[in-house]
């Protein structure tokens, strides 16, 4: 590794949301994504970019997804395609097992482990050896091998935990898809202990997020408190070969928490799909504006004085608490019927059935809307509440309690990891606090949060105004990507121990 260049570092992710002007192909985005790992990498990209380091991507070569389909459009327009890739930045893992698929992850069991393996021996035969990296920053279970080839040539590897699913297999199903792994099986995780090479081969079965947490040579997960939460013992959904890894890194002083950022689209300055854009010393207008016309489309009363709660987060029982919802809903919605209190639940999943149930038995029309999933009306949902649910189970980030305070719509949460790291308790005399926290996870903890929600919104609009202001204003400083990337910068300059940048004007 030469002193005199700056270090490469290669970014492996299965998703990633957009790419910076300048290394994206001119030809069409290239843009896979799933979920909150996509906006993640894409904003830690962008912000290496933007500061002239060497970044390097590894992506699955998504053809259907990137919109070039050669089967379709003949070989001249993949050849067309990949001439104006961004030369050297962008490496696209080869396998037909990506091109057509219509999502980055398949709907069988079977699929997702396959399609991982495959992407890591692209990326362990090919990409490594040509990017010649001297740094590798790995995301999730999909990318669970390449850790322990990264320890056994001895280049330094951050794996990141972005949830903590996993998927296991046998060894000789990695030997199939063409990946020899005998140079790093060593530094793999078995769930049973293995003798020998051919005894893992046969016996043995590798987890693959296990065997990325045990091989890294440093871990983060999305968030500090969820780092905490798992070493102490909570949460039942880790496990427990999970944990004590992460136990193992953490007591080594090889583990961090570093909490992810909203989508540089979420901003009510620039937000296109809001009906009047606002920031914090006009937002009161921008929010009648639009919680006027959110009304209207998801079929609640036009009341402008009537406090708004809205759900935006997938309708998870097991981990994002909204069964505590259903659960308090009509007593809550009965309570506050003198202030003529309202919910919006914009999200897909199963537990929707409960919320349409809940409202069509006790005659809830215009108090209370359920919509799926939809995205003019998520980003409208933010700018027209004044309250965002999210009263989480466990959180290893979360990113709505973050975009509400970015809108002024101020967070009602469980007190637990991600949620306890961006969301305090308001307290308008101190002029501290940006959201309604309770500890208790049932019923009874969330009612009270909402009650102080409700107490909040009946104080002097200037009063209620001035809050709404600071807090938005603090948490588009706080939550936004230069800050996460600034948490990476240090830890990758920790691991490479060298600057990220050399010979560059600007600081970081």
């Amino acid at each position: 590794m030469s002193p005199a260049r700056n270090p490469k570092i290669l970014i492996v992710t299965p998703e990633i949301a957009a790419l910076p002007p300048g290394m994206d192909s001119g030809n069409g985005p290239i843009v896979a994504k799933a979920g909150g790992l996509a906006d993640v990498t894409a904003g830690l990209v962008t912000a290496l970019f933007e500061l002239g380091a060497d970044v390097h991507v590894a992506l699955p070569n998504y053809r259907r997804l990137f919109h070039i389909d050669p089967a379709a459009f003949g070989s001249d327009a993949l050849r067309s395609y990949k001439s104006q890739l961004p030369h050297g930045r962008i490496h696209l893992a080869e396998d037909s097992i990506f091109y057509y698929r219509a999502s980055v992850y398949g709907d069988s069991a079977a699929e997702n482990p396959r399609s991982a393996v495959r992407f890591q021996r692209e990326v362990i035969n090919h990409i490594v050896p040509d990017v010649d990296p001297d740094l590798i920053h790995c995301n999730d279970w999909m990318t669970g091998l390449i850790p322990a080839m990264a320890r056994r040539q001895g280049i330094p590897c951050l794996f990141t935990l972005h949830n903590v699913h996993s998927y296991d297999l046998p060894l000789a199903v990695v030997e199939e898809s063409g990946l020899d792994p005998r140079e790093f099986w060593t530094w793999l995780y078995y769930r049973e202990h293995p003798g020998s090479y051919e005894d893992a081969r046969g016996r043995c079965r590798v987890d693959l997020l296990a065997s990325g947490i045990f091989a890294a040579h440093f871990v983060n997960t999305v968030s500090p408190t969820f780092l905490s939460e798992i070493a102490a013992g909570w949460h039942d959904i880790i496990p427990g070969h999970v944990r004590a890894e992460i136990r193992n890194k953490l007591h080594a002083g090889c583990a961090a928490g570093i909490l992810n950022a909203p989508p540089t689209g979420f901003d009510p300055g620039t937000d296109a799909w809001l009906i009047r854009n606002y920031t914090p010393p006009d937002h009161h207008h921008g929010k009648a504006a639009n919680k006027d016309v959110f009304q209207q489309d998801v079929g609640l009363e036009r009341d402008p004085e009537a406090p708004l709660l809205f759900w935006p987060s997938r309708l998870d029982p097991a981990q994002k608490g909204c069964e505590l919802l259903t659960d308090i809903l009509h007593r809550v919605m009965d309570r506050h019927r003198d202030r003529h209190l309202q919910i919006a639940v914009v999200a897909d999943g199963p537990f929707q059935r409960h919320f349409h149930d809940i409202r069509d038995w006790h005659g809830l029309h215009g108090r209370l809307a359920v919509h799926g999933f939809d995205e003019r009306l998520s980003h409208l949902g933010y700018a027209a509440a004044d309250f965002v649910l999210m009263p989480s189970r466990f959180e290893p980030c979360g990113l709505p309690q973050m975009i509400g305070a970015r809108y002024g719509a101020l967070p009602i949460v469980h007190d637990t990891g991600g949620l306890h790291d961006t969301v305090t308790h308001i307290n308008v005399a101190a002029d501290t606090g940006n959201g309604f926290v309770f500890e208790t996870c049932d019923g009874n903890g969330l009612d009270w949060a909402i009650a102080e929600a409700v107490q909040f919104q009946g104080l002097p609009a200037q009063v209620r105004r001035h809050a709404v202001a600071r807090i938005m204003t603090a948490a588009a400083r706080n939550f936004s990507h230069a800050v996460t990337a600034q948490r990476y910068f240090q830890l990758y300059e920790r691991m490479l121990e060298r600057p990220l940048v050399n010979g560059r004007n600007g600081q970081h």
